[in-house]
């Protein structure tokens, strides 16, 4: 028996397929590289929930739908507004008031997953803007789910250059295989329990810095660095002090982490027309430095860029602070929760492994005097 279940295969899904052998991943039938740079967020929303792409009918319809359930209710805008009062982290504000998503509604599971989709950049958004002293901003019904979340977070329409950029990144990362806190989804929802409350479960394990936590510090030593001239004495440094470098090397993947391509291509092409591009050059030169160093150090492991380091560069580029990062990756990973979610209710069973009991027996009971 291995610790943490690793290896061992808890269920069956058409969602997603992580070989991290050969660097790939595929979202229901899809190569990442191939749907994510162009689908709309809300066809790839239809084909995990629905096994196939829309058409364009199909399509709109889903997307008005989606659309329709982004307001929250009051009861959620009060809970953000007393978390702001105490300046709550972001991750603890949209745990706190996804469960109210099901305020007043009767349990209707694909109901429930397509308001959570709908309503989180609303709650990340209203949220950060109470939290800055700042009114929600509006309910857009017109524009995309992308879009909506940056009109939700800044109150100014974005170009679509930047709503692009970042619907990439939501298309990218929004299923990746049976993850803690999907496997917390599926297994919450297993007992029969309702859709918000597995994707409640699902964001106190994604809030976990071992899961959830990365792309921050990632972007903390690019930032530490400062120049491109000090990349290579301060990872060789960290290197000595047996640190380990944040955005380099992957729990599954053994070769390079496919979704680091696609953002990487769509982080060059978005800083090529504007954004900080000394920050991008002096991440690139960080990238290239480390990616030395760890071949000198570890040439017996592959320890290439993962999604992390490219995921900083662009939620940077696209003006989000650090904070914010793991609160957005949960606006695209809540698909997938919710995608799991429908699968297992259809096709799972109550997911209930066995434990190894590795405690004493036989201790004496002898009752304490009173």
């Amino acid at each position: 028996m291995k610790d943490g279940l690793e290896g061992v295969v808890a269920a069956r899904t058409r969602l997603s397929h992580v070989d991290g052998e050969a660097g790939r991943l595929i979202l229901a039938g899809y190569a990442v590289e191939d749907l994510a740079p162009d689908a709309a967020f809300e066809e790839v929303a239809y084909l995990l929930l629905n096994g196939r792409l829309p058409g364009p009918a199909e399509c709109a319809g889903f997307a008005r739908d989606l659309a329709a359930r982004r307001a929250l209710p009051p009861a959620a805008v009060e809970v953000l507004r007393q978390a702001a009062a105490v300046r709550t982290p972001p991750m603890d504000a949209l745990r706190m008031a996804a469960p109210l998503l099901s305020l007043g509604r009767a349990e209707d599971p694909l109901g429930d997953a397509l308001t959570a989709i709908a309503a989180f950049p609303a709650i990340v958004g209203t949220y950060w803007r109470l939290r800055h002293g700042e009114a929600p901003a509006p309910i857009r019904r017109d524009l995309p789910h992308a879009a909506h979340y940056l009109h939700q977070l800044s109150g100014v329409e974005p170009s679509a250059e930047r709503a692009r950029a970042l619907e990439t990144y939501l298309n990218t990362v929004c299923d990746h295989g049976l993850n803690a806190s999907t496997f917390t989804a599926r297994v919450i929802v297993s007992t029969r329990s309702d859709v918000i409350s597995a994707i409640t479960g699902a964001l106190g394990a994604l809030k976990g810095p071992l899961h959830g936590g990365a792309p921050g510090p990632a972007l903390d030593m690019v930032l530490e660095i400062g120049t491109p001239e000090r990349a290579e004495s301060v990872i060789r440094a960290r290197l000595d002090r047996g640190e380990r470098l944040m955005g380099f090397g992957h729990r599954v993947y053994r070769v390079r982490d496919p979704r680091a391509d696609v953002l990487a291509a769509v982080a060059e092409r978005f800083y090529a027309n504007g954004g900080d591009r000394d920050l991008y050059r002096l991440a690139r030169s960080v990238e290239a430095a480390a990616l030395r160093l760890l071949r000198e150090r570890k040439p017996d492991r592959r320890l290439d860029t993962n999604v992390e380091f490219y995921t900083a560069l662009l939620l940077r580029g696209l003006g989000l602070p650090a904070e914010l990062f793991t609160p957005t990756f949960a606006v695209a990973r809540v698909l997938g929760w919710s995608a799991h979610c429908l699968e297992q209710l259809r096709e799972g069973s109550l997911i209930r492994p066995q434990s190894i009991y590795a405690g004493p027996t036989g201790l004496p009971y002898q009752r304490t005097s009173t």
